[in-house]
C-alpha cells in the first residue's frame, strides 16, 4: 500500500509519468469534447472521439479508485473538492447508459469539469488556491461590501431615473443590472441614465467601480507573494530532510 501511495502521489518516476499521462488525457478529452460539437461530423471521426473518451474514462476511473484506496480517510477524500471533481470527470459517462437521449447531451456537458483536474497537477493553480485561502477573510469582507454597494447604488439610480425611464428602471431589482454593469466598468450601454442627477450619480459610481476592480487584484497579488514564500520554505524544508 505504501508503494501505491508513493505512486499515486507522484513521488517516484512511475508516479510522475502517470501524472503526465493524466494531464495529457485531460487536455485531449477537452479537445475531443469541443470537436464533438462540430456540425456534420462524419461517423468515422465520431468513432475516434468516442474511443478517446472511453480510454480517458478508463484511466480516470483507475486514478479515482487508486486515490480512494490510498487516502487516509477515504470518505473525506470522496467528499472533498478534488474528490468530487474526479467523480464528475467520469460520472457522466456511466450515467449515459440507459438514460433518455434528451438528457444525454446535458450529462455529457459535465465533462468540462475535467479542466479542474489540472488544479491538482499545476503548481500555479495550487499557489492560487493557497493565495485565496490566505486572503479568504479579506475577500469575503470585500464581496460583502460590494453586494451592499450594488444594492445602495441600485436604490440611488432608481430614485433618479424611475420617473423618466419607468420601463428600464421599473424597480430596485431591475436597477441592479445597471449597478453591476456600471460598478464593474463593463458599460454595455443597454441601460443608462438620462437625467442630470442620474448622470452625476453615475460619475461617482464609476469611480467606485474602479476601486472594486482594483481591490481584489491587490488582495490576490499580495496573497500570491505570501504563497510563493511559503512554497519556497516548504521546498527548503524538504531538501533539508532529504539530506539528513
Amino acid at each position: 500500500m505504501k508503494k501505491l501511495t508513493v505512486f499515486i502521489n507522484g513521488e517516484n518516476s512511475a508516479g510522475r509519468a502517470f501524472e503526465t499521462l493524466i494531464q495529457i488525457l485531460i487536455i485531449v478529452s477537452l479537445i475531443s469534447f469541443s470537436l464533438e460539437t462540430l456540425p456534420d461530423l462524419n461517423p468515422r471521426r465520431r468513432a475516434w472521439l468516442n474511443t478517446i473518451e472511453l480510454i480517458s474514462v478508463i484511466v480516470f476511473t483507475i486514478e479515482y479508485l487508486l486515490r480512494i484506496l490510498t487516502a487516509k480517510k477515504p470518505l473525506k477524500f470522496i467528499f472533498s473538492f478534488m474528490g468530487l471533481v474526479d467523480l464528475a470527470a467520469i460520472l457522466p459517462f456511466y450515467l449515459s447508459f440507459g438514460i433518455d437521449l434528451r438528457s444525454l447531451r446535458a450529462m455529457r456537458m459535465l465533462r468540462i469539469l475535467r479542466v479542474f483536474k489540472l488544479v491538482r497537477y499545476t503548481k500555479a493553480f495550487n499557489r492560487f488556491r493557497l493565495a485565496v485561502k490566505i486572503a479568504k477573510e479579506e475577500i469575503i469582507i470585500f464581496f460583502s461590501a460590494a453586494i451592499m454597494l450594488i444594492y445602495l447604488t441600485s436604490i440611488g439610480i432608481y430614485y433618479f431615473e424611475h420617473e423618466v425611464q419607468p420601463e428600464k428602471f421599473s424597480s430596485v431589482f431591475e436597477s441592479m443590472w445597471w449597478s453591476v454593469v456600471t460598478l464593474t466598468t463593463v458599460g454595455y450601454g443597454d441601460v443608462y441614465p438620462i437625467t442630470p442627477g442620474g448622470k452625476t450619480f453615475t460619475i461617482f459610481v464609476l469611480f467606485l467601480g474602479l476601486g472594486i476592480v482594483a481591490v481584489p487584484t491587490g488582495l490576490l497579488a499580495s496573497a500570491l507573494t505570501t504563497a510563493r514564500e511559503l512554497e519556497k520554505e516548504q521546498e527548503e524544508e524538504k531538501k533539508a530532510r532529504s539530506k539528513q
